[in-house]
């Protein structure tokens, strides 16, 4: 699959740096230098990942993630200015599935878009005959659709990934270090507080099913409750 990936930024020494690289890699590479901008690239380029920078004219990054949040939503790598953890939990609770500091090491930046690609790549070669539907809760593997009650519910990238984990692995009790490994594909800076903070995601937004679906296993992690 050719990948296409969106780099929003107004720095652009740092948009053509990426840009250029991503190119080399063979992705497809759209660059914005506002979050309005970024929007409307959205919606034409339908980028699988943005590479979004938290500091931005007209829209900052943070306000992109809350307007591109719901259905088939593009995985987003966010890139901040402040070694902050308070920004950093922010942007993973508006839905980034991934987040760089700069400076950043443009490989280290590369790999992790790669990564996010990857994810892609292996939940579409789930067959949809293998949808989950569990109560009101129908969940499409192919589609990377997720329905309740017969409204799409929408779910970032990592979201989705992270439930069709547990679902697909029903009764299985998962480590937060293991949901970290599997789901994120590598060792995450972001820590475990990640897994944490995407399962109570999850459960706002499934609603009882949610709640009732994913289960804490107090001192371990999380799991699926079973049939």
């Amino acid at each position: 699959m050719n990948y296409k990936i969106l780099v929003a930024d107004d720095e652009q020494t740092i948009v053509k740096a990426i840009a250029y690289g991503l190119k080399r890699e063979g992705f497809a590479v759209e660059t914005a230098s506002d979050g309005e901008a970024a929007l409307v690239l959205v919606k034409s380029f339908e980028p699988h990942v943005v590479v979004l920078d938290v500091m931005m004219p007209k829209l900052s990054g943070f306000d992109v993630c809350r307007k591109l949040e719901g259905g088939k939503a593009p995985g987003i790598l966010l890139l901040t200015a402040k070694d902050d953890i308070v920004d950093k939990v922010l942007g993973l609770e508006l839905g980034a599935d991934d987040y760089m500091t700069k400076p950043f090491d443009l490989r280290e930046l590369i790999a992790r878009v790669k990564a996010l690609c990857r994810r892609l790549d292996k939940n579409a070669s789930v067959s949809d005959t293998t949808a989950i539907v569990i109560g009101d809760l129908a969940v499409h593997m192919e589609q990377r659709a997720v329905f309740l009650r017969g409204e799409q519910v929408g779910l970032t990238p990592k979201e989705f990934d992270l439930l069709s984990l547990l679902l697909t692995n029903r009764k299985r009790v998962f480590t937060r270090e293991q949901l970290l490994e599997q789901v994120w594909g590598m060792s995450y800076a972001g820590g475990t507080r990640t897994v944490d903070i995407h399962i109570q995601r999850l459960r706002t937004k499934l609603d009882d099913s949610g709640q009732n679906l994913l289960q804490t296993v107090y001192g371990i992690g999380y799991r699926a409750a079973g049939e």
